[in-house]
């Protein structure tokens, strides 16, 4: 079975659509800044990848209903809503949502901690009841109406590549016929500061692949995208963005938050992929890298796309950039970047680029470039090692 994607949403610091998101990739448009609705310290000293519209017009916009809800699902049910709308199909119980989250509703729940412990207030204490990461699915699956299934991803920066790899198997194994894939994270205090307590945030923007790159800037996005076989597209006459031939995960092991430094995890991951996607190295036109600019991940993928790709390497970008890491969503929006390459023909910059990293034999994408890409390569990896690719491909 072929898996055709029919729909792509997606909601960033570039963008508020998918068009909105295109335009700045290629106006080469960074949306990262000065955070105005994130309530932390670090706003005054770091930037951040922030979506312009606040939780108000998010619900507005969603005909949201209720307070009960975090931003993290706001985010998802908004792209959500994109991808379906795109897509035309029509709900019914053979439909599915795998959706991916790090965060959950953190940027709620933490707000009930501080007047409990200053003030022994229980006000909020409902806002506890946002938190969970299946919480975020199940708000949204209930606002769309799936009842098919749904489940929740949660494996760090790897969670929404992981997600599409969970919605192709379900349609191989005929469990579903229409499987809506992503992921979704939103900005909040406990994650800007656990990554500060690692020391990898950059107060400048991140600059990807460069030997002078200081670390990575925090995004916060959503992005879906609708999956069923290629059969089904057709018949109802469906229009097809591209096709998702390739994954894999993979785990290396090798510490906690830091990726191997010879690569395995990611050669393992990008290796696995196309052997499921029947290609070889030289078929790839274009990847699009996880670089997320912190010392470690940089130097790490680079060595492993040597081992895959030797001499003969596609283009390369990481866009992060652009979005700053979204975390559990960056493989959702990274996803709807690579259809967009594929759909373009278009090679995307890699943004602040500066020198090369030491014993790098190439450099990344630095402009708009038209090209042939006939498939995609798409790299997530996160902490524990969890290293997942996603090959996508012309209809």
């Amino acid at each position: 079975m072929e898996i055709a994607v029919t729909g792509i949403g997606a909601i960033s610091a570039i963008g508020n659509d998918v068009q909105e998101n295109l335009a700045s990739l290629l106006a080469k448009k960074t949306g990262i800044g000065k955070a105005e609705l994130l309530h932390s310290k670090l706003t005054e000293t770091h930037l951040f990848g922030e979506v312009k519209l606040s939780n108000d017009q998010l619900k507005a916009g969603l005909n949201w209903k209720g307070d009960a809800v975090s931003r993290t699902t706001l985010l998802s049910a908004w792209a959500m809503k994109e991808a379906i709308e795109q897509s035309g199909f029509e709900m019914d119980n053979q439909v599915g949502l795998v959706s991916s989250t790090s965060v959950g509703g953190m940027d709620r729940s933490e707000g009930f901690f501080e007047p409990y412990y200053l003030e022994q207030d229980f006000s909020n204490v409902f806002l506890l009841g946002t938190h969970d990461c299946g919480t975020c699915t199940k708000q949204a699956a209930a606002h769309f109406g799936i009842t098919g299934y749904a489940t929740t991803i949660s494996t760090a920066c790897s969670s929404a590549a992981n997600a599409i790899a969970m919605g192709a198997r379900l349609l191989r194994q005929g469990k579903l016929k229409r499987v809506i894939v992503g992921g979704t994270d939103a900005l909040c205090r406990f994650t800007a500061n656990g990554f500060n307590s690692l020391m990898i945030l950059d107060t400048e923007w991140c600059k990807p692949f460069s030997a002078n790159r200081a670390g990575l800037n925090l995004g916060e996005a959503a992005a879906y995208l609708v999956l069923e076989s290629k059969e089904d597209a057709e018949a109802r006459g469906a229009a097809i963005h591209g096709l998702v031939t390739g994954w894999a995960n993979t785990n290396d092991a090798y510490h906690q938050t830091a990726s191997s430094p010879d690569g395995n995890g990611a050669f393992m991951a990008m290796s696995q992929a196309l052997e499921k996607a029947g290609l070889q190295s030289v078929d790839i036109g274009y990847i699009n890298a996880h670089g997320t600019g912190t010392q470690n991940n940089d130097q790490s993928e680079s060595i492993a796309i040597h081992r895959v790709f030797g001499a003969q390497k596609p283009p390369i970008s990481s866009t992060k950039a652009y979005t700053g890491h979204t975390l559990a969503a960056a493989g959702a929006i990274e996803a709807v970047y690579s259809l967009l390459a594929l759909k373009e023909q278009t090679f995307l910059p890699n943004l602040n680029y500066q020198d090369p990293i030491e014993d790098n034999d190439w450099k990344p994408q630095l402009e708009v470039e038209s090209g042939a890409i006939n498939h995609v390569l798409s790299n997530s990896f996160g902490f524990g090692g969890n290293n997942s690719t996603v090959i996508f491909s012309k209809a």
